[in-house]
């Protein structure tokens, strides 16, 4: 499908990556790992097209169709959540405008025998044909399975898109790539802002789909469920081996090894004959030897190992003062968004130094009680910060908050005070922005430089208490293992709002579970909260809770006698209009053949146009009308 020969890319006159291959066949799902900077979204840039190389070509075969789902989007305002979607059927909507323009006409004009009604008729069959073949009758329902997939409800289908958040916006545009059935799928950070549920069902949808997938991800355990293949961007190469991430670092490891001892002996060789060389050196009578040797040295390929990049940031979060011992109490707390009850007269105490987890699906209310502890919502009920709280905050979409006009060092000297000003150089180098990196603007920044830029930004205001969520969105696998060991040594009070078990392993003593407006504790740490609720890990929580929604749903009661009269009357309505849709189908379909063989014979019978028209309305409605009975029969169920 691609094939990437001799890629380079430079920037500032450093190579990001130097002369890459590889090809990207049907059906591989590739994950592209690689540290924070080293080119992942770069590279998924150019084989969108987005982004021309500095030498080297990326050849596809012909039509090959590119969906990019980036982690930056543009919306419009003032679409719908369904009107965004449809805008991944650009071809089907364009010819549905033009059917219906065309019918229009056809309803108006009496000119029956005029050249302008007969090349009507002509793009009306031509346009239905294709309108046909694009699936223009089913993309609708497809549309709303997928964004259901997603976790959109049906009452969310005509909001507009901008009363949602960035994340949720991402979710549309992710929904509109899975329906353009595109060749190649580039995903850049796709499960970032993805509760475990749509993860799942993403992961199955993936699995399932022909497309070559190129994926960028730091979710360990996602990469190994969907990916068959890693590349890994390193130091300007890549290494490129058919498995997933998991069994890709245990193969590497154990190519680096062989590598190394097979240098180690050859090393050895080369040794000997540098001995051996200059021992003939000395005789005339070897002279010719030891030139012989020589350019045997010469020829002989020096075995490489394959370099690892372990530079990693340096963090180390500083205590302020000491607070008072109750650092954050609560009591009978509620929060509302319109009608929405999210949190529910909870009731929570946080004492000094405790470290605790706020755990529980999208939606539950974990990210609107951090920032109520912060002071940047309002909420009914009583909250109280302890004595000498002073609050640092890294909110789940920290890196918005940056000015991309701004260049990194301008970024920390604006935020430095006149005390730790001069520091700023050494924090940010401590954060791998060394050099002229600094003079870089934000705009230009990786998601996950950008979050390094944020924690670096931290370190310049004082805090003793640290309320973080989902602070590793966007960090790469070294980059989340030097957080963790930072906030392990933290001194200070620790709130954190993951999904990331790996994460959050050995990192608090305190969790609370947040679940349908209340929050449940359990003293202990991560894997004690997953062993209370006997499960391995937060997919089978998910997954757990869904079936019981499920069977919260439906449950095994009794049915009146009036209740099973309703469902079966309802039952009987449902199967007569199945198959009036059915029949209907099958007459319009009979008529678009007949259009395409034998038109002019078709289009002569009399009041012709009238009854296709007719039909199609009635199958219409008729749509409709199964739809709301099937609706009454889930309510009754």
């Amino acid at each position: 499908m691609l094939n990437i020969h001799n890629l380079s890319v430079s920037f500032g006159g450093e190579y990001l990556f130097e002369e890459i291959s590889f090809r990207l066949n049907s059906g591989d799902r590739v994950g592209l790992i690689g540290k924070n900077g080293a080119g992942k979204s770069t590279l998924l840039k150019l084989l969108s097209k987005e982004m021309q190389p500095d030498t080297g070509v990326i050849a596809s075969d012909k039509e090959v169709r590119i969906g990019f789902l980036k982690q930056d989007l543009d919306f419009e305002q003032g679409r719908t959540v369904l009107d965004e979607a449809y805008q991944a059927f650009e071809e089907i909507k364009t010819i549905e405008k033009q059917l219906e323009d065309i019918n229009h006409q056809l309803a108006e004009r009496t000119d029956y025998e005029s050249d302008i009604y007969s090349k009507l008729i002509e793009d009306l069959s031509d346009l239905t044909h294709r309108f046909e073949i694009l699936g223009g009758y089913n993309y609708q329902g497809e549309t709303e399975k997928i964004l259901q997939g997603l976790g959109f409800k049906r009452e969310d289908f005509n909001k507009y898109t901008d009363t949602f958040s960035g994340g949720w916006r991402m979710r549309i545009e992710l929904a509109k790539l899975l329906l353009q059935n595109n060749d190649v799928l580039l995903l850049d950070e796709p499960t970032n802002h993805l509760d475990i549920e749509s993860i799942i069902w993403l992961e199955q949808f993936l699995k399932s789909s022909t497309s070559a997938v190129a994926i960028v991800s730091h979710d360990k355990m996602f990469l190994d469920n969907v990916t068959n293949r890693t590349i890994e961007i390193s130091l300007g190469r890549i290494y490129d081996y058919n498995k997933p991430y998991s069994e890709f670092l245990i193969l590497r490891k154990e190519i680096q090894e062989q590598q190394l001892n097979a240098q180690k002996n050859q090393e050895k060789q080369i040794q000997q004959t540098e001995k051996l060389i200059e021992k003939f050196r000395a005789k005339a009578s070897k002279a010719s030897m030891a030139q012989s040797l020589i350019k045997k040295l010469d020829k002989l390929d020096r075995i490489e190992v394959d370099e690892d990049d372990n530079s990693v940031m340096n963090l180390k979060f500083p205590v302020s003062i000491t607070p008072g011992k109750v650092v954050v109490e609560i009591d009978n707390l509620s929060k509302h968004y319109g009608k929405k009850e999210v949190l529910n007269n909870i009731d929570l105490l946080i004492e000094r130094d405790i470290k605790t987890a706020f755990v529980g699906q999208n939606g539950q209310g974990k990210s609107t009680l951090a920032k109520i502890i912060v002071g940047e919502l309002e909420h009914t009920g009583k909250l109280k910060l302890g004595h000498n709280v002073q609050i640092g905050y890294f909110a789940q979409n920290q890196a918005e908050y940056l000015d991309g006009n701004k260049t990194i060092l301008d970024t920390m000297i604006d935020a430095a005070n006149e005390k730790n000003r001069s520091k700023v150089r050494d924090i940010l180098g401590s954060f791998l922005f060394r050099g002229d990196e600094v003079d870089k603007y934000v705009k230009v920044l990786s998601g996950g430089e950008r979050n390094r830029l944020a924690l670096a930004k931290m370190l310049l205001q004082p805090f003793n208490v640290l309320v973080m969520d989902e602070p590793t969105n966007h960090l790469d696998i070294k980059s989340k293992n030097v957080l963790k060991q930072a906030l392990q040594s933290f001194e200070g009070t620790l709130i954190l709002v993951s999904h990331d078990r790996d994460f959050l392993q050995g990192l608090t003593n305190n969790v609370y579970e947040f679940k349908d407006g209340a929050i449940k504790e359990y003293l202990g740490d991560i894997d004690f909260y997953l062993e209370q609720r006997k499960v391995d890990d937060f997919r089978e929580i998910e997954k757990k809770d869904v079936v019981v929604t499920q069977k919260e749903k439906k449950p095994v009661v009794e049915i009146s006698y009036e209740e099973q009269k309703k469902i079966k009357t309802l039952n009987n309505k449902l199967s007569s209009i199945e198959s009036k849709i059915s029949q209907l189908e099958n007459e319009i379909k009979k008529i678009d053949q007949e259009l395409l063989t034998n038109y002019d014979t078709t289009i002569a019978k009399p009041n012709f146009f009238e009854s296709y028209e007719k039909k199609k309305k009635m199958l219409k409605d008729l749509m409709s009308e199964w739809e709301d009975l099937t609706l009454k029969m889930e309510n009754l169920a």
